[in-house]
């Protein structure tokens, strides 16, 4: 059962913790998708990225559900808006059409985690071998 949100929370701060999380639920998506693109730069941050991008890929593969998305969920009705699946405004209209897509099926989900799981693979590659001609170059 999932946990109660807190009484004390007014519906505006619902909605606005509710908007916030989509935006940091999108944001995560992009960093799972291209971080490795930010790796290249400073590849100290694979450490940070390879988790998220097994995690997406998990999520994906797997079929279940982010836990932001209950809790954002959560949130909107919590604001009176909703909850699951109701766009209510310029953030949810946009943001949720992308983060949860009308039809989603699981022969999709496998899709988009081969997608992830083989953009990041070509990235991380093609840092491996820019490093080691940075290297050869330096010898």
């Amino acid at each position: 059962m999932p946990h109660a949100l807190p009484a004390s929370l007014s519906a505006l701060h619902a909605a606005a913790l509710a908007d916030a999380l989509l935006v940091l639920h999108g944001l995560f998506i992009v960093w799972v998708v291209l971080g490795a693109l930010a790796v290249w730069r400073w590849p100290r941050l694979a450490w940070l990225h390879l988790p998220a991008a097994a995690w997406g890929v998990w999520i994906e593969w797997s079929g279940r559900i982010c836990p932001l998305t209950p809790l954002e969920w959560r949130l909107r009705a919590a604001a009176g808006q909703g909850g699951e699946g109701r766009a209510s405004g310029f953030i949810e209209h946009y943001l949720t059409a992308a983060i949860y897509p009308e039809g989603l099926t699981r022969e999709l989900q496998w899709a988009l985690g081969a997608l992830v799981l083989l953009v990041n693979l070509a990235l991380y590659g093609m840092a491996v071998r820019r490093r080691r001609a940075g290297r050869a170059r330096i010898a």
